[in-house]
């Protein structure tokens, strides 16, 4: 009988010891890590892809104010979806759809879109007012938009690089390198309110900017970047060998 038991004993001991092993490679228990093209979530794709520029919540970030509503309403979803995919020449916006090298697919980006759409953009975010168009629909020139700075920018960003205003320079030779064309009339038109930047109603005193006003001083702004950004100083010859 004792042996029999022993003989029992012996012959369960291996299948205990395979039931509670853990083979090399073999997954621990619980939910599966999704493949990175199937997730769908907008707070994953957002946190992964946007908030290191564009802030966690849309808003205090060192890029465009997602969170604006006024952003929102003025970006159509062919353009947003532009961006996203593409990203923008001459700024650090570089594109996340895959033909450009990024790895979203075209369902994520359609998240991302409805995402910010759901959560950010609000009804009659112009009260009644008609923006001008997000695109410029000609050149602007530069030679008029240097009085439009001075009208309706220099009182807070200053009236040179030099004398900074109260909310800094937008002249700096380093914030243009970050700048193009878009971006600058795409704030000017929908402001930034997480960091005080009116829109474009309220950049003068008793009435708006007008769509030329616009067009003319991003001409204006782009045409004072410099040719070597961060290079404020010019270069010192060295000393003369004694």
């Amino acid at each position: 009988m004792r042996i029999a038991r022993r003989i029992a004993c012996c012959a369960a001991l291996p299948v205990a010891m395979l039931a509670g092993c853990h083979w090399p490679g073999r997954p621990e228990p619980g939910p599966e890590v999704p493949r990175p093209e199937m997730v769908q979530s907008f707070d994953v794709l957002y946190g992964r892809n946007c908030s290191g520029c564009h802030g966690a919540n849309g808003q205090d970030g060192g890029a465009a104010q997602l969170a604006n509503p006024e952003f929102q309403a003025l970006v159509d979803d062919a353009s947003l979806r532009d961006v996203i995919a593409k990203g923008e020449r001459g700024v650090p916006m570089p594109g996340f759809g895959r033909e450009s090298g990024g790895e979203l697919t075209d369902t994520q980006i359609d998240a991302l879109i409805q995402g910010m759409r759901g959560r950010w953009r609000k009804p009659n975010a112009f009260g009644g007012d008609t923006p001008p168009p997000y695109k410029a629909t000609h050149a602007g020139d530069a030679s008029k938009g240097e009085a439009v700075y001075s009208a309706a920018c220099a009182r807070c960003h200053g009236a040179t690089a030099q004398q900074p205003g109260k909310d800094g320079s937008i002249l700096d030779g380093s914030f243009l390198a970050l700048m193009n064309e878009q971006t600058i009339r795409t704030t000017v038109i929908a402001g930034r309110p997480d960091v005080g930047q009116p829109d474009w109603r309220n950049h003068i005193a008793g009435r708006a900017l007008t769509d030329d006003e616009i067009t003319n001083v991003t001409a204006w702004l782009i045409a004072q970047r410099p040719a070597a950004p961060g290079q404020p100083y010019a270069a010192i010859a060295p000393a003369s060998a004694k």
